[in-house]
C-alpha cells in the first residue's frame, strides 16, 4: 500500500516519517485564495475555519489524484491532503509571511489560547477504479506562555521559523518553548492530526500498519 503526500510541507512530511511511514511527495498547486474566494462567492458568506481547511485539504487531495490518474497510472495506494489554519479570538491567522507580521502576532498571542483547525481529506486510489475519498477536520486548543519578552520574540521571529507557517508558531521546535499547553492531539498542531488519519484510512479498509515501513521514490518530473 502506497502513500502520497499531497503536499510538499517539509513538517507534515516529518510528521508522517516519525509514525513510520515514508511518503510519495507531490506538490498539489492549487490556488488557495482563489478556491476559498471562489467558493465564498459562490455562497455569499465567509467560510468558518474548519470549512476552509476542510475545504482546502480536499482540493489539494483531489488534485493529486487527478494528476496521478494521468502520470502513474499504476498508482494503488492511498493520497493525504492537508491544511491548517489558526483561529485566535475568532480572526484566523494564516502564515504572517513577513517578521513584521510575525512580531504583531505573538505580541497578540502571548498568555491567550487560541485553536488550531487542520482539515484531512484522503483518498483511496487503485488501478481501473474510481477514487474513494474521505475527510475530517480536526481541532487543538493551543495556549502560549504570558511571560514570553519582545526580546524573546524579535529573536524568535529573526530565524525564520514563524513565517511560513499557520498562526506563526511551531510545536515540534523552536517555538515549542513558549508554549504552555495543547489540548488535543498534538500532531495537530503540527500540521496534521495522526490519529484522525489512522481514523480515516480504516474507513477506507486499510490497515493504518499496512503503511509503515514503505518507501517511494521520487515523483516523475511531470509531478514535482
Amino acid at each position: 500500500m502506497r502513500v502520497c503526500l499531497a503536499s510538499t510541507s517539509p513538517a507534515r512530511l516529518m510528521l508522517l516519517r516519525q509514525f513510520g511511514i515514508r511518503p510519495l511527495t507531490i506538490a498539489p498547486h492549487v490556488d488557495e485564495e482563489g478556491v476559498v474566494a471562489a467558493v465564498e462567492s459562490a455562497e455569499g458568506r465567509a467560510l468558518a475555519p474548519d470549512e476552509h481547511v476542510l475545504l482546502l485539504a480536499r482540493r489539494k487531495a483531489a488534485a493529486v489524484v487527478s494528476r496521478l490518474a494521468d502520470d502513474m497510472p499504476d498508482f494503488d495506494g492511498i493520497v493525504i491532503g492537508g491544511d491548517s489554519m489558526f483561529e485566535l479570538d475568532g480572526q484566523v491567522l494564516g502564515k504572517p509571511h513577513t517578521p513584521d507580521n510575525a512580531v504583531a502576532r505573538w505580541h497578540a498571542m502571548r498568555g491567550r489560547t487560541g485553536v488550531l483547525h487542520s482539515g484531512h481529506a484522503v483518498a483511496h486510489v487503485s488501478p481501473g477504479t474510481p477514487a474513494r475519498e474521505v475527510h475530517a477536520v480536526a481541532q487543538a486548543s493551543v495556549s502560549f506562555v504570558a511571560d514570553v519578552t519582545d526580546a524573546e520574540i524579535e529573536a524568535y521571529v529573526a530565524t525564520g521559523e514563524p513565517l511560513q507557517v499557520a498562526g506563526a508558531f511551531t510545536v515540534d521546535s523552536l517555538g515549542g518553548a513558549f508554549i504552555d499547553r495543547v489540548e488535543g492531539d498534538p500532531s495537530t498542531v503540527v500540521g496534521m492530526s495522526v490519529s484522525t488519519l489512522r481514523a480515516l484510512v480504516r474507513e477506507l479498509g486499510v490497515e493504518w500498519t499496512s503503511l509503515w515501513g514503505l518507501e517511494d521514490q521520487d515523483a516523475p518530473p511531470s509531478l514535482s
